[in-house]
């Protein structure tokens, strides 16, 4: 029998998008893009870290153009409000649950002055990107048993071979204890090849899925699994949506593409609800914004936007098939204080229906 956590949307028939996907379907099909995962379960503990690497070298000093949309702001995210005012990425991402935001903070802090010493001293502080969920009902999150060392577990791992993919979904990392739409959730990905100018270009998404109500799940052939056990209240949960692209791209822009990955979660049947932290960030490995240089003036190549809505429709399709994976891959789990989630994934096997084309 496969192993669960290897089950993806497309085994089940249930993508038939227009676009292709890249190689691994996957965020680290963009070109230098990376993805960790340190994971922590022991008894009533079932959390960790995720952490996303836009390039390889000295984010500090190589920056990368970078947006955010705020979908609906439930959220307790760190670094968002400088991405939002100067348009870059100056460290890596980090995912993990909302009491552990602080911890992760610290880990990128620790990690940046170690490669640059003049942090804070003679160069400006750092802005270090780390984004939650609440995984409170599978994890006993009042623990706090995420250290330093789990952050710094996670980003060794994106450093590591594997961190080129392909990428673990499901259950592992900071998805280790969410939920979504009363299914477990996790960790989920997928990419989009786009074609501009007569060149291939990726669009790569990573969710950390933690959202929707249960019974609201609408699934691309329209069915609407009601999951088990689960209880049948308010949308309370949350979403954070990474977007890489080697589509060069202003952080305008990125901005305009996070947005259309609002239009992939509602795909789902998600209306972002009243406590929901529902957050996309977006990057362009495209052009490196150099934190010093002798220039006045950067020289820049963006997209005309008359041949921006391949990408929008790249954002939408991408996130909706990597919620879509991390349902698929996520083993139905028992948690903390006995709290059980059901796996799409077992549903949709004992469901099946006639594959997609």
């Amino acid at each position: 029998m496969r192993d669960p956590s290897h089950r993806r949307a497309r085994d089940f028939g249930l993508i038939g998008d227009r676009q292709v996907t890249g190689p691994q379907n996957a965020i680290t099909d963009v070109p230098g893009v990376r993805v960790g995962h340190a994971t922590v379960r022991e008894g009533n503990i079932a959390t960790g870290f995720t952490a996303i690497l836009p390039h390889e070298g000295n984010m500090f000093r190589e920056r990368m153009p970078a947006a955010v949309e705020v979908i609906n702001g439930f959220g307790k995210s760190a670094g968002l409000m400088q991405v939002e005012e100067l348009g870059c990425i100056e460290t890596p991402i980090l995912l993990t649950n909302t009491f552990a935001v602080g911890t992760g903070f610290n880990a990128l802090v620790r990690e940046a002055i170690r490669a640059n010493p003049d942090i804070g001293r003679s160069a400006s502080t750092v802005n270090p990107v780390v984004c939650e969920c609440n995984d409170g009902y599978l994890n006993d999150i009042q623990a706090m048993a995420l250290s330093e060392t789990d952050a710094a577990r996670a980003l060794d791992a994106a450093r590591a071979p594997e961190g080129l993919g392909p990428v673990a979904q499901g259950s592992v990392g900071a998805g280790t204890g969410m939920s979504c739409f009363g299914f477990k959730g996790g960790i989920g990905t997928s990419s989009r090849v786009v074609v501009l100018g007569g060149r291939p270009f990726i669009v790569g998404i990573l969710v950390l899925a933690n959202f929707g109500a249960a019974g609201d799940l609408v699934l691309p052939d329209g069915r609407r699994p009601k999951p088990f056990a689960a209880e049948m209240g308010p949308e309370k949960g949350s979403v954070i949506v990474i977007l890489a692209t080697d589509v060069p791209l202003s952080a305008r822009q990125l901005g305009r593409v996070a947005k259309r990955c609002g239009a992939g979660i509602s795909w789902l049947g998600s209306f972002w609800g009243n406590g929901s932290g529902d957050i996309a960030v977006a990057f362009s490995t495209a052009v490196a914004m150099p934190q010093k240089s002798i220039l006045t003036f950067t020289p820049s190549l963006f997209l005309c936007e008359c041949h921006i809505d391949e990408v929008f429709r790249a954002a939408a399709e991408a996130t909706r098939e990597a919620v879509l994976n991390a349902l698929c891959a996520a083993p139905a789990t028992t948690g903390f204080h006995g709290h059980a989630r059901p796996s799409l994934g077992d549903w949709l096997a004992t469901n099946p229906t006639e594959s997609r084309t």
